[in-house]
């Protein structure tokens, strides 16, 4: 150790010198300050890293959860497409039925019509003058 000598002196009456000793302590507080540099460093760093882990893992679990929102969402519109089609299809095929039966029902009623014109027409060629 080395140390270190201030001299002052003081003039009054009795005349005397006054030494002032400074030491300094040495390395050993520089270590120590180091050292709980150090761990608090680590400390630090691992505390960030199982926040950064978890941080990961929720990111991870909310990306799982948006796509099945998301394959939902689109399984939801599909069937909704499909359902607009079928819906479409069946109004279509009612209107199709409908025509045919207008239809047969305007040749029955145009066969019926025909077959009492022809019976008023015999009916009339009997009759006598």
């Amino acid at each position: 150790m080395s140390e270190q000598y201030e001299r002052t002196t003081v003039t009054t009456e009795p005349s005397h010198t006054v030494e002032v000793r400074r030491s300094s302590g040495g390395a050993a507080g520089w270590w120590v300050a180091a050292l709980v540099a150090i761990v608090a460093i680590v400390a630090v760093f691992f505390l960030y890293s199982n926040r950064t882990a978890s941080d990961l893992q929720a990111a991870r679990e909310q990306g799982r959860a948006e796509a099945a929102i998301a394959a939902s969402s689109e399984s939801a519109q599909q069937a909704a497409a499909t359902a607009a089609q079928a819906a479409q299809d069946a109004a279509a095929g009612a209107a199709a039925a409908t025509e045919n039966a207008a239809q047969a029902a305007a040749e029955e009623t145009q066969d019926v019509a025909n077959a009492a014109s022809d019976a008023a027409q015999d009916a009339a060629d009997e009759v006598p003058n």
